[in-house]
């Protein structure tokens, strides 16, 4: 089963360096244990502060397994102290995806 979801927040300018760090290190685990039932994007916006995740994950039991991975975890931990605005999570449906073969 094919789930999406949409995560939006606003970052503390002082927080970015520490929050790129975090974010390269959920990639780095990814390229490391490359799951195939994940996809995973993240966009800093020209604001330079808001950022969008999009996550989509294809389960048996619909869960994302994005939330299971340490560096996510690591992420996510004192997020609150870097975010200027909370994230605000969205499902979404996947209408249509394009993405070159993996390198």
């Amino acid at each position: 089963m094919i789930r999406g979801v949409v995560v939006t927040y606003t970052l503390r300018p002082d927080a970015m360096d520490e929050h790129l760090r975090l974010i390269e290190g959920v990639f780095a685990q990814l390229r490391a244990e490359r799951p195939s039932d994940l996809s995973y994007q993240v966009l800093r916006l020209a604001d330079g502060v808001s950022f969008v995740h999009v996550s989509t994950s294809d389960t048996a039991d619909g869960s994302n397994p994005l939330p299971q991975l340490e560096a996510f975890r690591a992420f996510g931990d004192d997020l609150g102290s870097r975010v200027a605005s909370p994230p605000t999570p969205n499902a979404a449906e996947v209408v249509g995806s394009y993405s070159p073969a993996a390198q």
